[in-house]
């Protein structure tokens, strides 16, 4: 973890807090106190790296193929069902016709035809 080095000079800062009128040991505490909070701010901070900039800069592209890819299956999706839905309804079957009409003519004997004279 690389993090930024903040200077703090204690002592000035104890010399101009009894400066003010705080009491020896009120400024010392204050002090140590602030100088406490400073080194855990400093310790949380974070310097941002090349590697991480290339990093993040790689994750981005892919996030940002993959949502061109989703999207681009969602419309066609899309189109399809749109497509789907002004396609005309199919054409209704003829209804049925009525039991007489699909008797079968009778059958007619055949017979040989008689031989042409030459």
């Amino acid at each position: 973890m690389t993090g930024i080095t903040i200077t703090f000079d204690t002592l000035a800062y104890v010399k101009e807090l009894e400066t003010a009128g705080i009491p020896a040991p009120h400024a010392e505490a204050q002090a140590r106190a602030l100088s406490a909070v400073l080194k855990k701010v400093e310790d949380s901070r974070e310097l941002v790296t090349k590697a991480d900039l290339e990093t993040a800069k790689s994750e981005i592209i892919r996030w940002t193929a993959s949502m061109f890819v989703a999207q681009t299956a969602l419309l066609i999706g899309a189109l399809f069902a749109m497509m789907k839905m002004t396609q005309p309804a199919a054409p209704t079957p003829y209804p049925a016709p009525p039991a007489a009409q699909m008797q079968m003519m009778p059958a007619v004997p055949y017979t040989q035809p008689a031989p042409v004279a030459r």
